[in-house]
């Protein structure tokens, strides 16, 4: 089982933004939900680990091996699937996973054959192998992304916002796929969906304002709630005097009315009702 550890990780860029904030955390072999709104300084960390950008201060490490400074040997063991996996136009999905396979180094064309196609029985686009990369579907797209990652058999495989985009059926077979792949990797899923981490992650944290601002599980996080999240369904134009008067940390449109969740260690009053709290009270409730 291999460990990748981050011990204080800044990045500040020429505008002033603080992009990462002295992040310190250790994520193992496994499914790792990388959680935070957008701005929240994700794709800079996702960007840092892959080794496409410098910090200002910080080590990364996989196991024994320096990150920083064996960027060239880290990418060996390296699968990225940007959050825009572009493609090249008029080229076959058999072409592109070929081109990629000799990018990265495997020189026998039988042995390219024989990966490929194992790449698509695995990601389920073999019947589709030869038909242009520009012509599939968001989820198809996405699922040859994962398999061009998974060249060179990565032990770190990072994944940037990858359900952006699919409708239900393509999200659910990238659940099933990416979950598959977990098993035997560390697999870092950035996202602002909070289905995607609850789905499939055992590991996970939030961050915001460049900062990691929980880490756990996401039971950890919903356990920490339990008994403190209430709901009250309200009118549009009493939201600024609930705002003012309770711990709002949430509200959405149910039937056209406002459905709040307070943040308290008793109930605020009898109109409202305790309710079990969720991944996504957990995310609004430490981003606040």
């Amino acid at each position: 089982m291999s460990t990748l550890e981050l011990k204080n990780l800044s990045k500040t860029y020429s505008n002033g933004v603080k992009a990462l904030d002295n992040i310190t955390i250790k994520i193992s072999s496994g499914m790792f939900g990388l959680l935070g709104p957008n701005g929240a300084g994700k794709s800079s960390m996702m960007r840092t680990i892959g080794t496409l950008q410098e910090p200002d201060e910080g080590t990364v490490f996989l196991d024994k091996l320096n990150v920083l400074k064996d960027s060239q040997e880290f990418r060996k063991k390296l699968g990225y699937l940007p959050q825009e996996f572009g493609v090249y136009p008029r080229i076959t999905a058999e072409q592109l996973l070929d081109h990629i396979a000799t990018l990265k180094g495997i020189t026998v064309k039988s042995e390219r054959k024989d990966l490929v196609n194992y790449l698509l029985q695995k990601v389920n686009l073999f019947e589709k192998k030869s038909k242009s990369v520009k012509g599939f579907s968001g989820g198809m797209k996405q699922r040859i992304g994962i398999a061009q990652a998974l060249i060179g058999n990565p032990k770190v495989l990072i994944v940037d916002e990858p359900t952006a985009g699919l409708d239900p059926g393509e999200r659910n077979r990238f659940y099933d796929l990416i979950s598959d792949v977990g098993e035997d990797v560390i697999v870092i899923l950035s996202t602002h969906i909070v289905d995607d981490v609850r789905e499939l992650c055992t590991q996970m944290a939030i961050m915001n304002n460049g900062k990691i601002v929980f880490n756990g599980s996401p039971d950890e996080g919903i356990n920490s709630l339990k008994g403190k999240v209430f709901e009250k369904q309200i009118s549009r134009s009493e939201l600024k005097s609930y705002n003012k008067d309770f711990n709002v940390i949430s509200n959405k449109l149910i039937g056209g009315e406002p459905v709040i969740h307070v943040l308290s260690e008793k109930i605020p009053n009898k109109t409202f009702k305790k309710i079990e709290p969720s991944l996504e009270d957990v995310f609004f409730t430490k981003i606040q």
